[in-house]
């Protein structure tokens, strides 16, 4: 989304409200970062994510729709889809685990090792949050912003019903106050190819 005519857009809402938003962590949103590189750099050095965590918590990997082992060697470039879930259940949970007993079972859809040499620039990626990782995460990188396209912005706030309204305690755009009825008509996105979305969430009291 690099280099296209982009909004910002920035919204405080209630703690109780991040829940909303998880439709569009699974479906997808893109995160400025440099590439290529590794997917332990961009999860570690990039995002800011602790080594420990993303070996311990974030079990399942998938790069460009591929089970994604070696972090180390596995590589993001330019419009990368990464897809992040901690331990499922069952059979399949224990196949995509990488480095687990099954992994073997899913040789055809893993990744295999690739090149990480060249110099690398700024891009975006798309990242994808699952199950557990959604309440652990999605605070983090709402907070630092993400990026949709504007047909996306728009549908997220068209379904949006009163209740997520009347949690929203302010939003800005291109750092104008902006009232929830223009963002749900989807108005004031008119002439925007995307839209840079970052969201504080507060706590009560």
């Amino acid at each position: 989304m690099n280099g296209v005519p982009q909004a910002s857009l920035v919204m405080t809402m209630g703690a109780d409200r991040l829940g909303c938003f998880y439709p569009i962590l699974q479906q997808g949103f893109g995160v400025p970062a440099r590439v290529p590189c590794t997917v332990k750099e961009l999860l570690c050095d990039q995002f800011g994510m602790d080594a420990g965590y993303v070996a311990e918590r974030i079990t399942t990997i998938f790069l460009n729709g591929k089970a994604t082992d070696n972090i180390d060697k596995a590589v993001a470039g330019n419009g990368a889809l990464l897809a992040l879930s901690a331990a499922m259940p069952g059979l399949v949970g224990a196949t995509m685990r990488r480095g687990g007993y099954y992994a073997a079972m899913r040789s055809a859809i893993t990744l295999g090792e690739q090149d990480t040499t060249g110099s690398s620039s700024d891009g975006t990626v798309r990242v994808k949050l699952f199950n557990l990782l959604l309440p652990e995460l999605g605070p983090e990188f709402l907070g630092r912003g993400i990026l949709l396209t504007s047909a996306e912005a728009i549908e997220f706030f068209r379904d949006q019903e009163q209740d997520f309204w009347s949690g929203c305690a302010r939003a800005t755009l291109d750092d104008t106050l902006v009232a929830p009825k223009a963002l749900k008509n989807g108005e004031t996105f008119a002439g925007t190819a995307a839209v840079g979305l970052t969201v504080l969430f507060r706590k009560k009291g």
